[in-house]
């Protein structure tokens, strides 16, 4: 029997792979013939607990490997596989012994939450500068060395989620600026200098970096979709207002 030896989410494809709500990776399936050749592979390396690498399309041209996962679970009804991953040292010990590791299902799940952590920061800051075109919504600066993706709402917001209309490109400085609120965005996209900051004196980074930038609009991506959202924008801006 030959087993496949990786599972592919592209960042456009045509089906839309999702986590549960213990972590884990819900992979489709291949169409939705429940013995397409591909399904049938994955099943017999359920079956055998082979282990598998994991391709997560992040944007056109990009992936993030992880290796070791695995197929824990069948559901055809869902026309999914559920996936998890492990570490290299639990794989040595599966090759080394035929005992059942009990702590694996805990081990997996603690593991898999860590990755898909991991997977939607690094999504997010990917997606965010694809959607910029790579430069900073502020000054265009390109490096993409020196850009991030910044939050509109923060990670402990409910609505703070690690999604484009969630995020803005910006470089290092300015977002530095806009997280410490030296910075504000408002609702219609026009850029606001905290008026302490219009008054001072303090160099040419100051004036070209920070005060220039003032009642200018940002960058926004080509595709409204993608655009910040206005009511997240809106709640920062009041922040940013009892500032003044």
């Amino acid at each position: 029997m030959t087993y496949p030896i990786s599972i592919t989410s592209a960042p456009k494809g045509p089906y839309a792979d999702s986590f549960d709500a213990n972590g884990y990776l819900l992979y489709k399936y291949r169409g939705t013939d429940i013995q397409h050749r591909d399904n049938a592979g994955l099943r017999q390396a359920m079956i055998h607990q082979v282990p598998l690498i994991y391709l997560h399309g992040i944007v056109p041209g990009k992936y993030l490997a992880i290796w070791p996962v695995y197929i824990v679970a069948d559901t055809p009804a869902a026309l999914s596989f559920k996936v998890a991953v492990d570490d290299k040292n639990a794989l040595s010990r599966l090759h080394e012994t035929t005992i059942r590791d009990d702590d694996a299902d805990a081990r997996r799940r603690y593991i898999t939450a860590s990755v898909k952590a991991r997977l939607h920061q690094k999504s997010f800051r990917e997606k965010v500068l694809y959607a910029y075109r790579n430069q900073c919504a502020f000054c265009r600066l390109k490096h993409q060395e020196l850009l991030d993706a910044a939050h509109i709402l923060p990670d402990n917001d409910p609505d703070g989620l690690p999604t484009v209309p969630n995020g803005i490109s910006l470089c290092k400085i300015h977002h530095a600026a806009f997280d410490k609120l030296f910075i504000g965005i408002r609702p219609d996209y026009i850029i606001e200098v905290r008026s302490d900051i219009l008054k001072e004196s303090d160099g040419p980074m100051l004036l070209h970096g920070l005060q220039e930038l003032h009642n200018h609009p940002i960058i926004r991506p080509a595709s409204t979709k993608d655009w910040p959202n206005a009511e997240y924008l809106d709640r920062r801006y009041q922040q940013f207002r009892k500032t003044g």
